[in-house]
């Protein structure tokens, strides 16, 4: 029978093979010593689980917990936790998997599982970076705009711009999608291809890389930790107790905060109207809460995990430490960072008992409210307000009378969920910390964010071109392959107006695609022609298998619901979703019967 084993030493390049020894002894000695030398093994050996929490850390995660603050106060702090601890199992499933056969994932997938789950894999993975990318440069450009450089600078900038540039020059002016803006683009790039280059060094490179990546995350969970610290006052903290408990039938109703509002809405506008709102908070709670879960593990985490530990030459002797790697690096720094998000963000945007009336300042002004009132008349006249949508904004503006009027009680609601950014959260604290230390804590984290994020994709794409290019992942191919996630500038010019909100729906197109690595790791795990006799057996396999099936059918089941609704020009998929999956899931079975095994390669070292 053949089994799939690890490259031969006399194969595997010298200097690594030297990191190899050198942290296999440090590491086999602290066990034999016992439990303390043991963790501080650990500690200074981990870093594969760092460089995941740096992906994940990243815009999408940010908007995600910002909006499931707004639409669901503290209720569901639990969502993102509990996405993280079952991706963290099929982690694990994958670092069991590398470090027993020292094989690189994407070759391995192809021969042992199916051709097409493993290129699927791959191009999900590509296109995941290359999309999350743009919500990434589009947060950087806003908080540095917004929170972090002097105002007075950025005029002078701009004003700059705009004399030496003629004014049919599309970049001309403005800090939004300017010249200002393409510059801070450039500059992010540069930084971050110098940054993910170095991983490709080898030995030291990757050593430096991890070490900026660890300060980075460390450095995000200090500044989100000091903005609940500033807003510790206004906190319900039995309510954040009680929000980490896990209530997935609040996928099914609003939260209770927007009761009275509803009720209002009800008394003042009728029950028609009430319902269409209630649906309307439902509909934007189930699209956040999956992308809350989308941004917890994405599908080129999965990626990239198994290709970082071949890089520091992990075997089965370190299947603790990934596993430790993954709970200390990743989900502890990860849970507390984006818990603290969302206790600012309920905070300082969720609704509070007892105000239905507008406050005095509070506007909501027609472009906030027009969505809603094309809804509210395409439910008695669809071809009016299909008429009404077909005006310029300005003949829109101009005869908004013809839409319904909504009441004082509708309009608070429509204030209460308009999509938010970095600076409204950040000029929220400037009553309790001052404005300057709003803008900087805040500011840094979003930052910390989204550059750490932003390097990490750049090196993903590196680690997947090599690998569909059945190459070795280093060198220039390799430094060339970070730069397909260029297309990350274009995030500020494509959506300069969505603001956060633009990551909510790059983080469900992930979700779509995440089931492709579940469904391929935990084939692997129960194929003996690859594990041999490290494939669990008894009630570990069991174990196993009911947690990768828990974890399969929850990423499963959201990847169809995404997929059912999705929407192109405001029409959704619904029933079109079912060809699209028969379709693959044909392809694979076709391809499954019909092809030949091709033979085993000699050796796969990095």
């Amino acid at each position: 029978m053949a089994v799939d084993v690890a490259p031969p030493e006399a194969q595997v390049a010298p200097e690594r093979e030297a990191i190899r020894n050198r942290d296999r002894e440090l590491l086999v000695d602290a066990q034999s010593r016992g439990f303390f030398p043991t963790l501080g093994a650990f500690v200074r050996l981990s870093g594969p689980g760092w460089l995941q929490s740096a992906i994940t850390l990243g815009g999408g995660s940010l908007a995600s917990a910002m909006y499931l603050g707004v639409l669901t106060g503290l209720t569901m702090l639990w969502v993102q936790p509990f996405a993280m601890i079952l991706g963290v199992v099929m982690l694990s499933a994958i670092a069991y998997v590398t470090t027993t056969t020292g094989k690189r994932p994407f070759g391995l997938v192809n021969r042992r599982v199916n051709p097409v789950l493993g290129w699927s894999w791959a191009l999900a993975s590509l296109a995941a970076s290359m999309v999350w990318s743009m919500p990434q440069y589009a947060l950087s450009t806003d908080v540095l705009e917004k929170n972090l450089l002097p105002s007075e600078t950025l005029a002078q900038v701009n004003s700059f711009w705009a004399g030496v540039l003629p004014e049919s020059f599309p970049l001309a002016a403005g800090t939004g999608g300017g010249m200002t803006t393409a510059m801070l683009c450039a500059i992010i790039f540069v930084a971050s291809l110098t940054v993910a280059w170095l991983y490709e060094s080898g030995g030291w490179g990757i050593k430096v890389y991890e070490t900026i990546l660890k300060i980075m995350v460390l450095s995000v969970v200090v500044c989100f930790v000091g903005v609940v610290i500033a807003l510790r006052n206004e906190i319900d903290w039995s309510a954040v107790a009680t929000g980490f408990l896990p209530d997935p039938m609040q996928m099914l109703r609003p939260s209770p905060a927007f009761d009275e509002l509803l009720g209002a809405i009800g008394s003042q506008a009728g029950e028609a109207n009430a319902t269409y709102w209630r649906n309307f908070i439902v509909d934007k709670q189930r699209g956040v809460l999956i992308s809350a879960a989308a941004t917890a593990v994405g599908i080129n985490m999965t990626f990239f995990f198994p290709y970082s530990m071949l890089a520091k030459r992990w075997t089965k002797e370190f299947r603790g430490l990934a596993i430790f790697d993954l709970a200390t690096g990743m989900v502890i720094p990860f849970t507390i960072a984006i818990s603290c998000v969302v206790i600012a963000a309920s905070a300082q945007f969720h609704p509070k008992p007892g105000v239905i009336e507008l406050q005095e300042g509070e506007v909501v002004d027609f472009n906030l409210e027009k969505p809603y009132r094309v809804d509210l008349l395409a439910q008695r006249d669809p071809a009016a307000a299909d008429a009404f949508a077909k005006l310029s904004a300005a003949d829109q503006e101009a005869r908004q009378s013809e839409l319904p009027p909504l009441s004082s009680a509708e309009r608070k609601l429509a204030l209460h969920l308009k999509d938010r950014n970095a600076f409204e959260l950040s000029a929220s604290l400037k009553p309790f910390v001052g404005e300057d230390v709003a803008n900087y804590a805040f500011g840094l984290g979003v930052l910390g964010m989204t550059l750490s994020t932003i390097v990490m994709l750049m090196l993903i794409s590196g680690f997947v071109v090599c690998e569909m290019l059945g190459i070795p992942p280093k060198g220039w191919p390799n430094r060339l392959g970070c730069l397909v996630a260029v297309t990350g500038v274009l995030g500020p010019f494509l959506w300069k107006n969505a603001g956060f909100y633009v990551a909510i729906p790059t983080s469900v197109f992930a979700m779509i695609l995440l089931p492709i690595a579940y469904i391929s790791f935990m084939a692997l795990m129960n194929q003996k022609t690859v594990l041999g006799d490290d494939m669990p057996r008894g009630g570990r396999r069991i174990v196993w298998n009911l947690l990768m099936f828990i974890s399969t059918a929850v990423a499963l089941s959201a990847s169809l619901w995404s997929l059912w609704n999705q929407s192109f020009n405001g029409v959704k998929l619904g029933w079109l979703s079912v060809p699209i999956v028969g379709g693959f899931l044909l392809l694979v079975l076709i391809v499954q019967v019909v092809r030949k095994k091709p033979p085993e390669p000699q050796a796969e070292a990095l």
